[in-house]
């Protein structure tokens, strides 16, 4: 079996559960740290031909991630393209799952077990807190509707104030933003790289939690941390 893989997400739940069978990743695949397999571009931009010269049985993709054009560009040269489909945390279990049965793997994974364990065991949060989430400035853009990072948040008692916008990551004004007085503003390290220094000072006032975007946005390994760690850099904010 021969995968290639334009998710970074996927590419670490595949890389980890059926050893050996990644041939091609994008350059933004950066997990597991070891992976040795042939760049294939960007997400957005994969360089189709190469990944023809890999001669893959499969292509591993996401209907948010990837451009249809690439993917019917690669179906029409004969490679059969999985596309995936993640807007929550259920959805992330079901299509986990059917990749990796896709891929050859022999056997349920433990981290597989173990992510939909600390879900399913997170108990009910006490109260709620409301939230924006710039995941870009220049101009400023944030979760707004039917977002995986959205439910993420969700189930760990963060209610973002866009999760009702028309546009799924729409674009707004910095003083809307401030406007809107959210208990805090989650500032994650992709795809944008916000930190200490870039991205709180726009928010004079108000709490600012700074997340790993992987553990927000990726589906995948992680997600049998992401309740544990997104909540201890949630609580900081407030300290």
């Amino acid at each position: 079996m021969r995968v290639v893989s334009l998710v970074p997400s996927l590419t670490e739940a595949v890389a980890v559960s059926a050893p050996g069978v990644l041939v091609g990743a994008t350059d933004w695949c950066s997990h597991p740290a070891e992976l040795d397999v042939t760049r294939v571009g960007g997400t957005k931009n994969p360089k189709v031909e190469g990944i023809l010269a890999l001669a893959p049985d499969l292509v591993i993709a996401n209907e948010e991630e990837n451009r249809a054009p690439d993917l019917a560009a690669l179906r029409a040269a004969g490679i059969e393209v999985l596309v995936t489909e993640v807007r929550d945390v259920p959805q992330a279990f079901r299509e986990l799952a059917r990749v990796l049965d896709a891929c050859g793997a022999t056997a349920r994974p433990r981290w597989l077990d173990e992510a939909e364990q600390a879900w399913s065991s997170r108990p009910t949060p006490e109260r709620r807190t409301t939230a924006v989430v710039p995941i870009w400035r220049r101009p400023w853009m944030v979760l707004g509707r039917d977002t995986f990072a959205g439910d993420v948040l969700a189930r760990l008692g963060v209610d973002h104030l866009y999760a009702t916008h028309e546009d799924r990551y729409p674009r707004i004004p910095l003083d809307d933003l401030r406007a809107a007085a959210p208990d805090v503003v989650v500032l994650p390290d992709e795809p944008y790289r916000f930190t200490a220094d870039d991205g709180p000072e726009a928010f004079p006032g108000l709490p600012c939690a700074l997340v790993s975007g992987r553990h927000l946005t990726w589906y995948g390994p992680s997600l049998a941390e992401t309740p544990r760690v997104l909540a201890e850099a949630l609580r900081a904010a407030h300290r």
